[in-house]
């Protein structure tokens, strides 16, 4: 059974009221961005409770599957994955954006090959995993070993 929204929420933080993400832009709920880059939070005087803020990356999640399965490279990695490996990718979409994820085109070849070893280690050697370390060893493990243990009493 699917685990996305709590992988989300741990790897994302999750945050009631809005706050500015790394980059500047107005967010909240773990990740969910609600403004343009730069505008100020007193724009923002709501906050999303937890049962709320799921439901909202709930509908989020599945977009970004649709978009994913346009592409025929993830696609195709998708249909390789177990529920374990199929939400790293699409925590990986989630995080970076289909585009971003589309970039990890020798991940997903090795992926969509069933070497999910090969497809860790290629995660791990990007710049994504120098920005993110703890996430992306994480998510690298996850694919590795198609389980949830490393995230076994974080989420």
């Amino acid at each position: 059974m699917s685990q996305i929204i709590p992988i989300l929420n741990f790897e994302e933080g999750y945050v009631e009221t809005p706050y500015l993400d790394t980059l500047g832009f107005p967010t909240v709920a773990g990740g969910i961005r609600i403004g343009p880059k730069g505008a100020s939070l007193s724009n923002y005087t709501f906050s999303v409770p937890r049962s709320v803020g799921d439901v909202w990356k709930a509908v989020i999640v599945d977009a970004k599957k649709t978009e994913m399965n346009k592409r025929q490279n993830i696609a195709a990695a998708l249909k390789q994955c177990n529920p374990a490996r199929e939400d790293i990718l699409v925590s990986m979409a989630y995080q970076l954006g289909v585009d971003g994820l589309a970039q990890f085109s020798r991940a997903l070849i090795f992926i969509s090959n069933g070497d999910f070893t090969s497809g860790a280690k290629e995660m791990l050697s990007s710049l994504w995993s120098r920005q993110t370390p703890g996430r992306a060893r994480r998510h690298a493990e996850v694919m590795r070993t198609g389980s949830y243990d490393i995230y076994k009493g974080k989420i």
